[in-house]
């Protein structure tokens, strides 16, 4: 510890260097990673006809090695200590001739302009780059400008670096607005120890004449050595670069020491576009006993799943884990905008990079099992992508899910692991007297018609949950058969308003929708239509709602809101704050009928601003039931405005059942597993 300076500013003074030496004697001092490591860099930019500079040599073995292994020979070595120069001359001096080390300050050097086509730096920029000061930053100028004097026109500045982020800035910024190249090598590991625990980066700054006038910069960055280089469109895209690989070493770093208490996330991007390719968790289970077969294990989550309950969130993903029984899952999730050849092409591809999230402990060449579901990577087929000015880029796509059922599903990107509307698909059936072909079949056909939406079923649970709602408006009558007035704020698909006006025949359904994007998606990719009792209004739902609390009052038996908000920052994703402030909840109160029900979808993960929405919902309603969706964050509640509409849950549980009679006898095909009954038997009266 006492050969580290009292300062940062120390860096910069020859007297410590010469103590440092002097202290440290003949042991090499290899700042950031020995000649293994930095070899691979190397030979791509130093040729062996080439005259090297070396800025602050110290007394690293660098230019020995480069010297030895004949990558080159015309080396100048200098440094600030005349301690070191001392130390290394005598070193050198009978076994490498033509090498030399001098005593000199690199903001003053003694070279003729353009002298080297080498110009080599190994920690010395980030020893004199310690701040911010002007004064610091004028020496860095200077350091700079006697690189680019002593360098010949195509020559090379190489730099190793840590590469903090106000180094890697300074270095970037300086180079390129004088029309130089600049490309950054992360130096790959040799697997033993690190000295560092942040990855080691080379710069390379080329030297090109100055065009004047010209803003062109060429930024490139190299994740590996053997890498074919990403060309980036900033300086600041090009830090961010370098802090993602920083971040995925720290990350290694401390998965490698200690289980993890809480989920890791990271992203793998494509080599090629720097685009996401794989997302991957980390979630390490404690009560597992470890033992020699169970400590590690990769669960490659099919395409089109990574949004269910067990692989979207961290509740469900621990629970995947303690099932799976290994001390450590790491979860993986393709990305729709990625192209897969199969489940042995992933495994080839993440083999690499996935032990490099291995517990504690884990030996080297320990064969670590892929899991899936079912054994294969699922199927995704994107239908439509389109962007909405109000809802931003979403897609539509076809993915296969449990027993070979496929599904439809609308996602907004903006919020990639939420499914925005589902509808199950239906596979089109043959014309008639045409036999199905067989799978393995290989003559052409003609193209197959596409799949139909199933709009008996409803794929979303808390759509269940809200129809099933509709019991607390039971009479003698029953309900299928009675006229009911349903407002429903949010479109989506469309699949609620369309089960409610298919499956309540004298019900008419107005809908408000504020994006016209979605009316198109839902009329083309989910069957919705509009006609006498179904009808779209394009409009924002505070708005409409007002309107129709100034026009009159008790208009509707039943108000339904499942829209989502856009802002991402509040504990609440459903529905925006702005719906579930008094006020509005008021007119809400004016348009609903006496013994009506407002039916609300609430997704709030912030505990105390749920709880004041639930305050708010009361001082408004006075009877109010929640039903929680299981496995989701998602709570159903049902709002009336008589305490004496009151119903115990054997009363609920008949009318569902009855309600559901009257449902199947439409002559419509009903879905087996949508039981009524059981989507209020765990309602609650808060």
């Amino acid at each position: 510890m006492e050969l580290l300076p009292r300062s940062p500013g120390e860096f910069g003074s020859a007297r410590y260097w010469d103590r440092f030496f002097r202290q440290r004697g003949q042991r090499p001092f290899e700042w950031y990673g020995a000649f293994p490591e930095l070899c691979p860099v190397l030979l791509k930019y130093v040729r062996p006809r080439d005259k090297v500079l070396v800025v602050g040599c110290g007394n690293s073995e660098l230019s020995e090695q480069m010297y030895d292994t004949g990558m080159c020979e015309d080396i100048v070595n200098i440094d600030i200590s005349d301690a070191v120069i001392r130390q290394m001359q005598e070193r050198s001096a009978s076994k490498r001739p033509k090498m030399s080390y001098l005593q000199m300050d690199m903001l003053h050097m003694d070279f003729p302009d353009a002298h080297f086509q080498v110009a080599l730096d190994k920690g010395t920029l980030d020893a004199v780059l310690t701040d911010d000061e002007e004064v610091t930053l004028s020496k860095v100028d200077r350091m700079f400008a006697e690189i680019s004097r002593v360098l010949q026109v195509g020559g090379r500045y190489l730099c190793v670096s840590l590469a903090q982020a106000h180094v890697l800035k300074k270095a970037v910024e300086y180079f390129s607005q004088e029309g130089w190249v600049v490309r950054v090598h992360e130096v790959a590991t040799s697997g033993d120890k690190q000295q560092f625990v942040l990855p080691v980066f080379v710069y390379v700054m080329t030297k090109f004449r100055k065009i004047p006038g010209s803003a062109l910069q060429i930024l490139e960055m190299c994740p590996e050595e053997q890498d074919k280089p990403l060309r980036l469109e900033s300086t600041e895209r090009l830090v961010e670069a370098v802090k993602d690989r920083q971040h995925y070493a720290l990350l290694c770093s401390q998965l490698s020491k200690a289980p993890c208490g809480e989920q890791l996330s990271l992203d793998l991007c494509d080599k090629g576009s720097g685009r996401p390719r794989y997302t991957l968790h980390v979630v390490d289970s404690p009560a597992v006993k470890p033992s020699r077969d169970n400590r590690f294990a990769i669960f490659i989550i099919p395409q089109g799943r990574e949004t269910e309950w067990l692989f979207g969130t961290e509740e469900g993903r621990r629970q995947l884990a303690a099932s799976a029984g290994f001390g450590r899952l790491v979860t993986v999730a393709l990305h729709r905008e990625q192209r897969y050849e199969g489940m042995a092409s992933i495994q080839a591809e993440l083999s690499g990079k996935v032990m490099e999230l291995a517990p504690p402990g884990l030996p080297a060449r320990q064969q670590v099992p892929f899991l899936s579901v079912g054994g294969d990577i699922g199927v995704r087929t994107v239908r439509h992508c389109d962007t909405s000015p109000l809802s931003g880029e979403f897609v539509v796509e076809d993915v296969k899910g449990e027993d070979a059922c496929y599904f439809r599903r609308l996602v907004f990107l903006s919020n990639r692991n939420v499914v925005q509307s589902e509808a199950r698909l239906l596979a089109p059936a043959p014309p008639p007297g045409q036999k199905k072909r067989r799978k393995d079949k290989k003559k052409p056909g003609p193209a197959e018609p596409p799949m139909a939406i199933d709009k008996s079923y409803l794929c979303c649970e808390h759509h269940k949950a809200m129809v099933a709602g509709l019991c607390l408006l039971g009479s003698s009558d029953p309900l299928p058969g009675t006229p009911i007035a349903v407002l429903v704020v949010g479109l989506g698909g469309g699949s609620l308003p369309l089960f409610v006006h298919d499956y309540f025949p004298q019900a008419h359904v107005a809908v408000v929708e504020i994006d016209p994007s979605m009316l198109e998606v839902a009329t083309r990719w989910f069957g919705f239509s509009q006609g006498d009792r179904m009808q779209v209004h394009i409009a924002d739902g505070l708005d409409h709602v007002a309107k129709l609390a100034a026009e009159a009052s008790a208009q509707y038996d039943a108000i339904m809101f499942d829209v989502d908000s856009k802002d991402l920052t509040v504990g609440m994703s459903c529905p925006p704050p702005a719906f579930v402030e008094k006020p509005f909840l008021e007119k809400v109160k004016t348009i609903l009928k006496p013994e009506g029900v407002f039916v609300l979808n609430l997704v709030c993960r912030d505990a105390r601003l749920k709880e004041s929405v639930l305050a708010i919902l009361r001082e408004v309603f006075p009877l109010l039931y929640a039903r929680r969706i299981d496995g989701e964050v998602n709570e159903i509640l049902f709002c009336q405005l008589s305490p004496e509409s009151r119903r115990d849950p054997v009363e609920l549980t008949v009318l569902a059942q009855a309600l559901e009679g009257s449902m199947q006898q439409l002559g419509r095909s009903w879905d087996s597993s949508y039981v009524l009954a059981d989507m209020l038997q765990a309602i609650s009266i808060l």
